[in-house]
């Protein structure tokens, strides 16, 4: 109950401090299995996809956090589990564990995850090069339908070192599903990938 309590103001602060508008530009919001994997230049891009959602997709996505920051507090890491329902993932990778089970594991389950592809913050206007991580789910979980999005302004709102947050309108942007073509690269596919969500930087 303190969790459902907490993410609700959660909710309506974020909304008042960004607007967190979502434009559904390629596909309507639907409750099916998606991955959504956008452009990544702040922390609070998690909090910014989760909250441009609409209420039943909220409940069934969940996003993918990086659990050496996420869980660097007892407030983080409870705010992530409780609120987020958020996958941790390990960016260090230790022996010979595969940093991509925890992501299986949710997409197994059902669930539908909130991806950033670069593995880690950008501060150029495009996205670094995305990572293996988006193609290996897509070749294993066919199925999935993914979905490109951009996230607008919010390295303005929460800029980094800062710690007060700065009002500012920000926007998500869902683009056209895509998906991996027979037969094709990992190189192609990503790079296709990154391509799809720097064009809905214009939209």
């Amino acid at each position: 109950m303190l969790a459902k309590i907490f993410g609700f103001l959660l909710l309506g602060f974020v909304r008042a401090l960004t607007g967190a508008q979502a434009r559904w530009h390629g596909c309507p919001p639907k409750a099916e299995q998606r991955i959504y994997f956008a452009n990544h230049q702040s922390h609070a891009d998690l909090v910014m996809i989760w909250a441009a959602l609409p209420e039943e997709l909220r409940g069934i996505t969940r996003p993918i956090a990086a659990k050496d920051y996420w869980t660097a507090s007892p407030f983080k890491q409870w705010i992530t589990t409780e609120v987020f329902h958020a996958v941790y993932v390990d960016r260090q990778r230790v022996g010979d564990a595969d940093p991509l089970e925890p992501l299986m594991e949710a997409l197994g389950q059902g669930d539908s995850i909130i991806l950033f592809p670069e593995g880690t913050r950008g501060h150029a206007d495009e996205p670094q090069d995305f990572k293996a991580g988006l193609y290996n789910l897509a070749l294993k979980f066919p199925h999935v339908v993914l979905v490109p999005a951009w996230i607008n302004n919010i390295q303005r709102v929460m800029p980094k070192g800062e710690v007060v947050p700065v009002p500012l309108l920000c926007s998500v942007t869902f683009g056209t599903p895509m998906q991996l073509l027979p037969g094709e690269e990992r190189k192609a596919f990503l790079a296709r990938a990154r391509d799809a969500v720097i064009a809905l930087r214009e939209v």
